[in-house]
């Protein structure tokens, strides 16, 4: 084996947690992808002798390459991002799953936790990612974000205050997830509206997100509150029969897929036997891109 297929099977070895670092950062699977790739040619123009560890080169130049895209994703963009906005979902089959080794894979991170990661400034995402979900230390993550240890620190600290409490977060109980999945299927083909209610917290909260297509006109949303959301439930009821339960970032959640083609997936959040929180992805060309397990029940 030459020194470029070694490198290449040690760059292969780092892909998934580079990955996971550029999905967190993202909540993009494709730009993840792309953020990957951009690493792997950048690891080609450099000489190996130079890098350390490489894990760790690896991780702060995935880090700075996903800065520079929401920099250039911000400068590009001349409204607010959407409040419905719901990142990419991670999904995987219910089938040969094992829940210990699911929490273990570098995609599990909750989809409510990617929704709030994305309304944090750029370097305070980077700071925050790195140190607190990847151990990278903030000497090295300084550069990156051209400030000091100390003000990276800080930087950690602010996105920390703002995540904690803002991402609720599901039952670790798959069981648990889905007796209260498979009630709430049942109360919407039933059409029963005060057993909806009834499973939803009161504080719930909804996201659905149509894409650009159909925003403008009603169809992208956020919906607080128990009954306001079960009203949303009821008026698409007739989907309920279309809808199966697959893992969705590690949790339970629904692909919606009438006559086999998908409409919508819902991440969902499951706490004390009631869901807090709907993330509801409907935007056709999102959907098209995303790789979606067979519907088998």
């Amino acid at each position: 084996m030459n020194d470029t297929e070694l490198l290449a099977d040690r760059f292969q070895e780092q892909r998934g947690r580079l990955k996971a670092v550029a999905y967190r950062m993202l909540g993009s699977l494709a730009e993840a992808e792309d953020a990957v790739q951009e690493a792997w040619l950048r690891l080609g123009r450099t000489d190996p002798d130079e890098i350390r560890n490489l894990g760790g080169w690896l991780t702060t130049v995935v880090g700075r390459v996903c800065l520079d895209m929401l920099r250039s994703r911000a400068a590009r963009r001349e409204e607010p991002m959407d409040e419905a906005f719901v990142p990419d979902p991670v999904i995987r089959p219910l089938s040969a799953v094992d829940p210990e080794q699911e929490m273990l894979q570098a995609d599990s991170v909750g989809l409510a936790l990617v929704v709030v990661l994305q309304t944090l400034e750029p370097a305070e995402r980077l700071a925050f990612v790195l140190h607190d979900m990847f151990a990278v230390p903030f000497d090295d993550i300084a550069p990156v974000v051209e400030r000091t240890p100390a003000a990276t620190r800080q930087l950690a600290s602010r996105a920390r205050r703002r995540v904690q409490g803002a991402a609720p977060t599901s039952d670790p109980d798959l069981t648990t997830q889905r007796q209260v999945v498979d009630a709430f299927l049942a109360a919407s083909r039933g059409g029963d509206f005060e057993a909806l209610v009834a499973l939803l917290h009161p504080d719930v909260v909804l996201r659905a997100d149509a894409g650009a297509l159909v925003r403008g006109v009603g169809a992208s949303k956020v919906v607080h509150g128990a009954r306001a959301v079960a009203e949303q439930a009821f008026l698409f009821r007739q989907f309920a029969a279309f809808a199966r339960p697959v893992l969705v970032n590690g949790s339970l959640g629904l692909v919606t897929a009438p006559e086999g083609r998908a409409v919508s997936v819902t991440a969902l959040t499951v706490a004390d036997g009631r869901i807090t929180g709907m993330y509801i992805l409907a935007d056709p060309d999102r959907l098209a891109r995303l790789d979606l397990p067979a519907l088998t029940e």
